[in-house]
């Protein structure tokens, strides 16, 4: 009887360290943005491009390459959103990159900015989408 107690006792001294033990989604996510990483993006979160004004914006994960700085002029901010038609233009009706078909259907938008040129999505991919998403940004980069 009195082990039975000592064995109540630790567990429950121990259930409320159970909380910090990851998630198997949370587990996904970090090798996701650890192999992003290692290939050459970083990951944060951000407001998806074309979200109504005055609303709170949607945040969702961006996946992105750093470009180096433009040299003269600065690069142009471009967003392009994917709906059932295909890639729209924010704000703007210039043609998505030539690169666009490449992105996998998870992705739900691309921004290029002064800084970076990048995706957006909800990380609801395995590694192969990943890695797809990884050659269509550096053919969307150029050599």
């Amino acid at each position: 009887m009195k082990y039975l107690l000592i064995l109540l006792v630790l567990a429950l001294a121990l259930a409320p360290l159970t909380h910090f033990v990851p998630s198997k989604r949370q587990r996904h996510q970090a090798k996701m943005r650890e192999f992003a990483a290692v290939n050459g993006l970083f990951v944060e979160f951000r407001d998806l491009p074309g979200s109504p004004a005055g609303e709170r914006a949607e945040q969702v994960i961006y996946y992105g390459r750093r470009l180096p700085a433009s040299r003269g002029e600065p690069r142009r901010r471009r967003a392009w959103l994917r709906d059932a038609q295909g890639w729209r233009g924010v704000g703007h009706r210039e043609q998505p990159p030539p690169a666009s078909d490449q992105f996998p259907a998870q992705v739900l938008a691309l921004s290029e900015d002064e800084g970076s040129r990048g995706v957006y999505w909800r990380e609801d991919g395995e590694e192969a989408e990943l890695q797809s998403i990884i050659a269509a940004l550096e053919a969307w980069n150029g050599p």
